[in-house]
């Protein structure tokens, strides 16, 4: 029987390793297109929900919807639609990391110091008529980054839904911003008093019948509640959204 040596030992460790490595960086590569389409497939799936498209049934050719809806980008530094940039080229994540991507928060409540300049939004029209418009929004809840979705109608002001996507709240406590009769609560609440500031308000237990600003909260979550509050309410303010949806709503872009 051979004798076994170090030198034996540290080879056949290696030549194990190699193999693995080659299997591994394989599988990535021929996965790599298929979770790109996936992923890409996500996120148009969530626009159409946030926009009312999507049959309840989840039964839709996801890509001929999508082509349904018109992408603008925003320019959050300047507060202004641009053409020069595409949407295909817009990773906000990444772009948080680059200065002249890039812009600072003075927002301390939002939670995060920094966001990409360029953000998507996403409308549905009747004609020339904007009849909802899809705003990506981002924050910190308790214990995690919140990433979602806001929809507001025709008017700029009246929230048609809210939905997170992807958090890491506590199951049970303010993972409950993933279920269907938290999410309804927000339905038809006017996220805007008269004077075009921000009112939406997450309290603390039932919101009163008939109230138009004020959102259920949270049991046992009141952290997380409170997180949503400031995301929804930075989104939809001065350094966000606000002035956009400001000039939409008075018609200064409702020709496309």
């Amino acid at each position: 029987m051979p004798k076994e040596t170090i030198g034996k030992t540290i080879g056949v460790a290696v030549a194990v390793c190699v193999v693995c490595s080659v299997f591994v960086s394989t599988a990535a590569v021929c996965l790599k297109k298929r979770q790109v389409r996936n992923r890409d497939m996500e996120k148009k799936t969530n626009v159409l929900q946030a926009a009312g498209l999507l049959p309840a049934d989840g039964a839709a050719d996801v890509d001929a919807l999508f082509g349904e809806i018109e992408t603008q980008v925003v320019d959050l530094a300047d507060h202004e639609l641009e053409d020069d940039v595409s949407p295909e080229d817009l990773n906000p994540t990444k772009d948080a990391q680059e200065p002249d991507r890039s812009i600072q928060v003075e927002d301390p409540k939002l939670g995060i110091k920094r966001l990409g300049r360029y953000r998507p939004i996403y409308l549905t029209r009747d004609g020339d008529r904007i009849e909802r418009v899809v705003l990506p929004i981002v924050g910190k809840g308790l214990w995690s980054t919140m990433y979602g979705f806001l929809a507001l109608d025709s008017d700029m002001t009246t929230v048609k839904s809210l939905a997170f996507y992807q958090h890491g709240e506590t199951p049970g406590l303010g993972g409950e911003v993933a279920t269907p009769r938290w999410k309804k609560s927000w339905i038809d609440k006017k996220a805007y008093g008269d004077d075009w500031e921000p009112e939406i308000d997450v309290v603390k237990g039932r919101a009163p019948p008939g109230a138009e600003h004020e959102v259920d909260g949270l049991s046992g979550a009141t952290l997380t509640a409170r997180g949503v509050e400031n995301l929804v309410r930075f989104w939809l303010g001065d350094e966000g959204y606000g002035p956009i949806l400001k000039k939409l709503a008075q018609g200064e872009h409702d020709d496309g």
